[in-house]
């Protein structure tokens, strides 16, 4: 199936059931926000249960290097800021991306349509600083450099990152892979208002697939295990600090079939806390993806969280 049938397939589906029209609903301990999009608290702000995630808008798809390149030429930065329009129109009132795109945000606020950003980032001279007055309002140290620390035993490097973004002002966070991330800073009683939380560790070395999945064949590329979500569930659900999951889709691969893409999404909010979000990149050149990303999260938002197993 081409991108662009499978882009058709998945707005056809949506509109049949429904899904694409505005449906207001309410979880404990979220606010219904702007088109019915519930909302979390924050630290002192409220933002919409989903967030808009950024890998689309930087050429990573995580799936192939065609891919990679047709998202970067689509891209431009007035699409970007296209998209992040639509978000809003949906209720979508946060934007998690890097520095590199800080301009777009400001352009945002400058033109009276803000938006909350949350950044990803590294320590050193001159990185958070920019961000601060740049209007973001919380950092977290990238996933794959927090997971490096704690695999090579060096994770109390994390904490010095955690304190310079908590005297720089902004919301302190931690992204990561690694349910053992999580609980390390848990255990450490580290300083952290939210983590960023991938359901899918994608990153294992061959070794390690081979320890999980014996001497069978090991895949090619990165590998997604319908085993890791229960397991950053059941960690979600440990801390009472806020968390937003991403990746739920798999890197999209969970989003080529409707019953998997429904499923990702209502699983999802059935496993996290009710007052978690979810990150999700949005690649609406095929199809109207911020649309149908906050219909499923308005019809399955409220969802009862249920024990992981």
């Amino acid at each position: 199936m081409s991108i662009y049938e499978q882009g058709h397939s998945r707005r056809q589906f949506l509109g049949s059931a429904g899904l694409v029209a505005a449906v207001t609903t309410t979880s404990a301990g979220a606010a219904t926000g702007d088109a019915g999009m519930p909302r979390i608290k924050l630290g002192k702000y409220s933002i919409s249960r989903l967030v808009c995630g950024n890998n689309p808008f930087n050429g990573g798809s995580h799936t192939s290097p065609l891919l990679n390149e047709e998202m970067r030429r689509y891209y431009t930065p007035e699409q970007v800021y296209k998209t992040l329009r639509r978000c809003q129109e949906e209720g979508i009132n946060c934007w998690q991306s890097g520095s590199t795109k800080l301009d777009l945000y400001q352009r945002l606020v400058k033109e009276g349509r803000p938006m909350h950003f949350l950044a990803t980032g590294h320590s050193g001279p001159g990185r958070i600083e920019p961000l601060k007055a740049g209007g973001c309002v919380g950092l977290a140290m990238s996933g794959e450099p927090a997971d490096v620390l704690f695999k090579t035993g060096k994770i109390d490097q994390l904490n010095d990152y955690l304190k310079e973004v908590r005297d720089s002002g902004m919301l302190v966070g931690v992204s990561t892979h690694m349910p053992a991330v999580v609980d390390i800073v848990e255990s450490k009683g580290w300083d952290v208002d939210y983590y960023m939380t991938c359901v899918y560790e994608r990153h294992r070395s061959a070794a390690d697939l081979e320890k999980l999945l014996g001497q069978a064949p090991i895949p090619v590329g990165e590998v997604y295990l319908p085993l890791d979500p229960p397991r950053m569930y059941k960690m979600i659900q440990q801390t009472k600090r806020t968390c937003l999951a991403f990746k739920i889709l798999a890197a999209g691969r969970l989003s080529q079939k409707t019953a998997s893409l429904e499923d990702a999404f209502k699983s999802t909010f059935q496993n996290i806390k009710p007052g978690d979000g979810v990150i999700v990149g949005m690649y609406d050149k095929f199809s109207d993806q911020v649309g149908e990303n906050a219909a499923l999260v308005r019809r399955f938002g409220s969802a009862k969280p249920t024990p992981a197993a």
